[in-house]
């Protein structure tokens, strides 16, 4: 499964993205997390159903400190990604 999210709320300069990626590493999930100019962060993950489910659980709640207000999400197919890259 892959699922495409954009993070609303206070989600830049809290370890967001970095904890996306040490869960998605944790789950066996592949994908991206990158910050937006305007404030929000978007994210792609790939990975079982499960994993995926985890990490968009995740982003709805973040790391401490953060607060994911709104999380807009698109789900697709896989497509065989590896690894978890914050650009």
């Amino acid at each position: 499964m892959r699922k495409r999210v954009v993070v609303h709320g206070y989600v830049q300069g809290v370890f967001f993205r970095d904890s996306l990626r040490r869960l998605a590493e944790r789950q066996n999930a592949s994908g991206w997390a990158r910050n937006r100019l305007d404030g929000t962060v978007e994210a792609v993950f790939e990975g079982s159903d499960e994993a995926v489910a985890r990490l968009v659980e995740f982003a709805h709640a973040g790391p401490r400190g953060a607060r994911g207000e709104q999380v807009e999400g698109v789900t697709g197919g896989a497509e065989g990604g590896s690894g978890f890259d914050i650009p």
